[in-house]
């Protein structure tokens, strides 16, 4: 997670360091950057990027991994709500 402000390159930029050892990485379009993809591939994480619609060529995904991380955006969400209600008095 980035500030708003920050685009999503310069935090993967940061984080690319201390990024954990994984297989998949999913992520949003923020992060569809060449470089981006070339140091996943190097560190032997298989990226799960959706494509940017102003990107040249299509670069295929997964849709099924993809989806997954649609299960979590809503999983955060709910929290949100709950965090929202539970704080309330």
């Amino acid at each position: 997670m980035s500030a708003g402000a920050v685009s999503d390159d310069t935090g993967a930029a940061a984080m690319l360091s201390s990024l954990a050892v994984s297989d998949w990485t999913i992520a949003e379009w923020g992060y569809d950057a060449d470089w981006f993809r070339d140091a996943l591939k190097n560190k032997g994480i298989y990226a799960c990027i959706l494509g940017r619609k102003s990107r040249g060529t299509a670069i295929g995904y997964d849709k099924r991994c993809y989806e997954r991380r649609s299960r979590i955006d809503i999983m955060f969400a709910k929290l949100r709500v709950l965090w929202r209600v539970a704080t309330r008095y």
